[in-house]
């Protein structure tokens, strides 16, 4: 799963400074995702393979974790219907993320799928009525400048798989886009079930979609390596598991511009990772490309003036 999620409710004036723990936390949330590209190069199978088995391992070990805490509610039709749109959109970012993963490297990629700052923005303006940021055209002229430094500069010297990773990474930020909106709608007043449960349902309606997928498009699911059992685990786990609860438990105690400036390391450490460790070749200018790129989202993320009541749709 991408990285980014919705930026926390700004915090009262008079709220503490916030804790160390809680910076910590959040931060060490952003680093494991940060990882999850990482382990779909390692892993070494099929883009929807690896995309099946983290929604596979991530849904399992939310549900028992929520059993085991007690949280456990019964699963009824409605949740599940409430499940299939962020299930749709959730395996839809995974399939054109992952192959965008291998081959424009796990730093584009991830950088790439950030950029659904700007669409949650444009469809905060459309669906709910609320007024972009005065940074929001600034951080936007930012991260486009960022991106033709690190894809479009070159646009000439890459081959087409290259070029179709590149617009594969951008889709992906639009199926992410739906996967936040209907999650988020789901969550708020419209299903019965505690937020971690009902991310593993969708996590397993997800799994399911994806193993059709792999059906349809002929991807062998079976995992004959160590290396790669040990991958999916971990992607599944750490990236599906820990980090989601490492950061849905800071982040409603940090304000919203720390959560969005911690939730950047991911994209960061992601792209730094992918040249330290799989040798991505990298110039000077790939470098200002990202640090304008981040510069840019983060102005993208930052919270917007309250939606004006009502909203378009209900």
């Amino acid at each position: 799963m991408s990285a980014t999620a919705p930026v926390a409710p700004a915090r009262p004036a008079d709220h503490p400074l916030p804790h160390r723990a809680d910076v910590l936390t959040m931060a060490l949330g952003a680093a494991l995702l940060s990882c999850t590209s990482i382990f779909v190069v390692l892993a070494q199978v099929a883009p929807g393979v690896s995309a099946f088995y983290r929604m596979l391992f991530g849904g399992t070990a939310l549900f028992g974790w929520v059993a085991l805490s007690g949280r456990w509610r019964v699963i009824r039709g409605r949740d599940v219907v409430l499940a299939l749109l962020p299930a749709i959109g959730l395996a839809a970012d995974l399939i054109l993320w992952h192959r965008s993963i291998l081959w424009v490297g796990p730093g584009v990629a991830t950088l790439l799928t950030n950029f659904q700052v700007f669409l949650l923005a444009v469809a905060g303006v459309l669906a709910y009525r609320e007024r972009l940021a005065p940074a929001f055209w600034p951080g936007m002229a930012l991260a486009l400048a960022g991106l033709w430094l690190l894809v479009g500069a070159h646009w000439s010297l890459f081959d087409a798989q290259h070029r179709l990773g590149v617009w594969f990474g951008l889709a992906s930020c639009l199926a992410y886009t739906v996967y936040l909106l209907s999650f988020r709608r789901a969550l708020v007043g419209r299903t019965a079930l505690p937020p971690a449960q009902f991310l593993g349902l969708m996590s397993l309606l997800c799994a399911g979609m994806l193993a059709l997928w792999c059906l349809v498009d002929g991807e062998a699911m079976a995992l004959t390596t160590v290396r790669g059992w040990l991958s999916l685990l971990a992607l599944g786990l750490l990236g599906q598991v820990v980090a989601w609860l490492l950061i849905g438990r800071a982040m409603p105690r940090l304000p919203a511009s720390l959560v969005g400036l911690l939730l950047l390391l991911q994209p960061a450490l992601a792209f730094v990772v992918d040249v330290l460790l799989l040798g991505r070749p990298t110039r000077a200018t790939d470098w200002c490309g990202l640090l304008l790129a981040l510069a840019g989202i983060l102005l993208g993320a930052l919270r917007r003036r309250p939606p004006l009541p009502p909203p378009v749709s209900g």
